[in-house]
C-alpha cells in the first residue's frame, strides 16, 4: 500500500521542519511549501491525499488558495492551520472550501487525531448505496454527486453532510448530529458552522435547479425532500 501524501503549506521554518520530522515518523510522505503560489503549483502538478496549509503565508494567504483549489475542482481533503482562532476565522475558512481547523498552539496528536479522522471518513463512506432525490443523483461507492447531467463538486464535508442528509430520507437531521458525526466532535464550532456548509451545498445542489432540495427545519436542522 503506497503511502499517504501529504502537501505541508507553512513559513514558518521551524515549525515546518517539526510537522514534517513527525509526520514522516508516523510513515506519511511528506511535501512542503512556504509561499501559497508555489504551493498551488505543487497541488497542480501532484496528487495528495491531504492538505495542510496555514492562512498566514507569502505569495498567496490560505484562504485565496484554498478558494483557488475548490476553483480547479480538487477535492482534497484540507486542514486549514493558523493562529487565527476566532469563530469568524473558522467560518471564513470553511466559506472558502476548508474541511477542517486547527488553531496554533497545538499537540501533534491532535493533529494526527484530524488528519487520520478525515481520511477514514473518505474511506468509510466509499459505500455501495446510490440515493436519488427528483434529479439528484448520489453514488456513495463512487462518491459521485449529479444534478441532472451535470457532475457536482463537492468538499470532503459537503460530501459527508449531503449523505447525511440523503441517509435520512427525508427525515430532519439536528445541527447537533451533524457536527458530532461530521467533524467527530464540535472542536470549538457551533451551529454556524453547519449554516455555512448547507448554505455552500445549496448554492452546488439547488442553484439553478428545480424543484429546491434541501429544506430547513427551522430550530432544528436539514433535510431532503424526499420523493
Amino acid at each position: 500500500m503506497s503511502a499517504i501524501r501529504v502537501l505541508l503549506i507553512e513559513d514558518d521554518v521551524n515549525l515546518s521542519k517539526e510537522l514534517q520530522h513527525q509526520l514522516v515518523a508516523e510513515q506519511f510522505q511528506v511535501d512542503a511549501a512556504f509561499d501559497g503560489v508555489i504551493a498551488e503549483r505543487m497541488i497542480q502538478q501532484g496528487k495528495y491525499d491531504v492538505i495542510l496549509a496555514d492562512i498566514n503565508i507569502p505569495g498567496k494567504n490560505g484562504y485565496d488558495l484554498v478558494k483557488c483549489i475548490r476553483y480547479r475542482q480538487i477535492s482534497t481533503p484540507i486542514i486549514m492551520i493558523t493562529a487565527f482562532g476566532e469563530i469568524d476565522d473558522k467560518l471564513l475558512g470553511f466559506d472558502c472550501g476548508a474541511d477542517d481547523y486547527i488553531t496554533k498552539p497545538f499537540y501533534f496528536k491532535e493533529l494526527l487525531a484530524r488528519i487520520k479522522a478525515i481520511l477514514k471518513r473518505s474511506d468509510s463512506y466509499a459505500g455501495s448505496e446510490v440515493f436519488i432525490f427528483a434529479n439528484l443523483y448520489i453514488d456513495t461507492r463512487k462518491r459521485e454527486v449529479k444534478r441532472g447531467n451535470d457532475v457536482i463538486r463537492l468538499t470532503t464535508r459537503e460530501y459527508e453532510i449531503l449523505e447525511m442528509l440523503a441517509a435520512a430520507n427525508g427525515e430532519p437531521v439536528s445541527k447537533k448530529d451533524i457536527l458530532t458525526k461530521v467533524w467527530g466532535a464540535s472542536y470549538g464550532l457551533n451551529t454556524n458552522t453547519i449554516e455555512v456548509f448547507v448554505n455552500l451545498l445549496r448554492n452546488k445542489i439547488d442553484k439553478g435547479f428545480e424543484p429546491k432540495l434541501i429544506k430547513t427545519k427551522i430550530g432544528y436542522g436539514y433535510y431532503i425532500e424526499a420523493n
